[in-house]
């Protein structure tokens, strides 16, 4: 049997393919703080921190929290902070060993922690992979969603914070005794995220009547880049412990598995310094407006598609995103999403290849050895198609066109999570989560529909998507239609019929 990891001597590592500055388990090393210790984060932003060490030394190791579980914490605490990113691709499987993380945490079992490293002077930098909902911004009103129980609680007790939003306010309020730059880096799907987040913890600090000096000093002491982050990272398989002893001869506890494509872009903003993250593979940008080009890109050729590819894969009973887009009707309506409905709406990084990257991503929708399942890409709509499906929407409706692939994904979500009465998605749709969902179906279970067409009006008139979409009725009653020909004849017929319709749109 391979060896654990923590058997494994750091002078060693140069026998081993590896990923950062070999460096003992010193937390007086790291100059980033870690919000999120998912897979996510372990397989993007830390792998090309740990490349930017490996090409320019420096003290930029990363303390990381997780959320809740101690599943990642406890076992990499006991691999002194090492552990492997499994990468999957048609040119073959690797394993490397990536040594960046110097200490580790759980943000609800002590958040007093964070604000401490927070306020740490020797910490420079605070990154964040939290998911869309970590953000606590309404969907209604654009601002801190006040009405959130978990969020409510932080603002009637400022003093002990349990929200990231909390914890970022406490913690710069305490840095800011010391008045040291910081920077704060959301690594999420949210659109501007840094600027988001700026507004959130800015927000939150009036409500709770932070003094001025404080405000003053998360104004103008305090960055928050936008960024783009771009990595598929399925979930770690009972089997992946066993490829990676494989590989590298050595048994890992805390995995990660990925793609080799690894994307990030990121606004030049560090008042405290940074990694070389553009010898890590990072694009550091500093002309104004660049990230927000490539972060369109991601949600309208990768995300918003991606997410339709799940939802018609589900009803169609596939597992996989792979087993889904080898379908041809759902890569035919995947392709006609992204080059006639979103790409129209996007304007394009300069010199970016449109082409190139399309190209890619038919690609890696085809890794069967991803396995990235469509319950997993499809969960989480409520928080995630708001910002992938109304604006390109709007675009073409304020244009006379009708977006039909768009109001596909629409009708295909609803029929997955919120489904009619007496219809049955399956195994994998039912298998998908949904913040929003009970409240979403205490809205049509209340009304009691009687058509497939009526539920979709409930639903979108909730603001579900937005309430200027939902003002659209050629849009209403298309996504209406599309979810009555799903329960009555099948996502397959469904498509067929977006299709046409999109055919007629786009002569």
């Amino acid at each position: 049997m391979a060896s654990p990891l923590p058997g494994l001597d750091r002078s060693r590592l140069h026998g081993l393919p590896q990923l950062g500055a070999s460096a003992p388990l010193d937390p007086a090393r790291a100059g980033i703080i870690h919000l999120g210790l998912g897979a996510f984060h372990r397989a993007h932003a830390a792998v090309h921190t740990a490349r930017a060490l490996a090409a320019e030394e420096g003290d930029w190791g990363i303390i990381g929290f997780a959320n809740r579980s101690r599943s990642v914490v406890d076992p990499m605490a006991r691999q002194d902070g090492l552990y492997s990113v499994l990468e999957l691709s048609d040119a073959g499987t690797r394993a490397d060993v990536v040594d960046v993380h110097r200490g580790f945490g759980v943000m609800a079992e002590d958040p007093e922690a964070v604000v401490r490293e927070i306020a740490d002077p020797h910490r420079r930098i605070l990154t964040l992979t939290v998911s869309e909902g970590g953000y606590f911004v309404s969907a209604r009103t654009g601002r801190l969603d006040v009405d959130h129980p978990a969020l409510r609680a932080d603002l009637e007790d400022p003093a002990h914070p349990r929200t990231v939003i909390a914890l970022l306010a406490r913690g710069l309020a305490r840095r800011a005794l010391g008045g040291e730059p910081f920077a704060v880096l959301p690594c999420d799907n949210v659109s501007s995220a840094g600027t988001t987040a700026r507004a959130m913890v800015i927000e939150f600090l009036e409500l709770t009547r932070a003094p001025q000096d404080v405000l003053d000093y998360v104004r103008d002491q305090v960055a928050f880049p936008n960024a783009m982050v771009d990595r598929i990272v399925p979930a770690t398989s009972p089997g992946t412990s066993e490829q990676v002893g494989e590989l590298l001869g050595r048994r890992d506890e805390a995995p990660v598995r990925a793609e080799r494509f690894s994307m990030w872009v990121m606004e030049d903003l560090f008042p405290a310094g940074r990694p070389a993250w553009e010898h890590g593979g990072a694009i550091m940008s500093v002309q104004p407006g660049d990230v927000e080009k490539y972060e369109q890109v991601k949600l309208r050729i990768l995300n918003g598609p991606h997410s339709l590819i799940a939802y018609l894969g589900a009803l169609d009973g596939r597992v996989t995103i792979p087993a889904s887009f080898e379908q041809d009707w759902i890569a035919e309506a995947t392709l006609t999403l992204i080059r006639d409905e979103n790409l129209p709406t996007i304007d394009l990084p300069s010199g970016f290849d449109v082409d190139g990257y399309i190209e890619d991503l038919t690609h890696r929708w085809h890794n069967h050895d991803l396995g990235h399942r469509t319950r997993q890409v499809g969960s989480d709509g409520s928080m995630r198609l708001p910002q992938r499906i109304p604006s390109p929407a709007l675009f073409h409706l304020t244009s006379g066109r009708i977006p039909a692939m768009l109001a596909l994904t629409a009708a295909a979500w609803f029929a997955c999570v919120i489904p009619p009465r007496g219809f049955e998605p399956g195994e994998q749709a039912r298998a998908m989560t949904d913040p929003d969902q009970a409240r979403l179906q205490e809205i049509v279970t209340g009304a009691a529909p009687t058509t497939p067409a009526q539920h979709a009006r409930l639903l979108l008139e909730s603001g579900c998507l937005s309430e200027e979409l939902a003002a659209h009725e050629s849009f209403v009653e298309l996504v209406g239609a599309l979810l009555t020909t799903i329960v009555t004849s099948g996502p397959r017929a469904a498509t067929t019929e977006a299709l046409a319709a999109s055919l007629k749109e786009n002569r």
